[in-house]
């Protein structure tokens, strides 16, 4: 089963086991080897503020940041999945919090989709351009829907 790693830094309460049983059900379903390690850091509203200053250059804190480690991709058919360090997501649980209250799913659902989103940016998804775009929301849709349906 892959290792996936939680570092707890935040001041909000949050349900560390749920992030990684759904990201161990990301590496599962978009068939990465099952070796994958992932990290996912909580961290305060300051520290992420500082991190999307520092590599971002954007100013003030932002709810999720991906930071890729061994360039690990989805594989084609048929090709190995291939184990590695799929690289870290740092997620804020009180942007996700204010965030989730004003789309009216609370925050455990937008851990949730930013997990997801997170873990998309890893694997070298983006949303830069329209295309890119309609294609990273739409594999995000569809997993976070499995995600949310499983076992049912």
């Amino acid at each position: 089963m892959s290792q996936v790693e939680v570092d707890d830094r935040s001041s909000v309460a949050v349900d560390a086991a749920g992030l990684v049983e759904q990201a161990q059900f990301l590496i599962a379903r978009l068939g990465l080897h099952e070796d994958t390690e992932l990290s996912i850091s909580l961290v305060d509203p300051g520290e992420i503020a500082e991190l999307h200053e520092r590599w971002m250059d954007l100013p003030g804190p932002t709810d999720v940041l991906s930071f890729p480690m061994d360039e690990v991709r989805v594989p084609e058919p048929g090709e190995p999945a291939v184990p590695g360090v799929l690289g870290d997501v740092v997620l804020c649980p009180q942007v996700a919090a204010e965030q989730g209250a004003a789309a009216g799913h609370g925050t455990t659902a937008e851990l949730e989709l930013l997990l997801t989103h997170g873990v998309l940016h890893l694997l070298g998804h983006d949303h830069a351009e329209p295309e890119e775009h309609a294609v990273m929301f739409a594999l995000q849709d569809r997993l976070l829907a499995a995600w949310r349906t499983r076992g049912r």
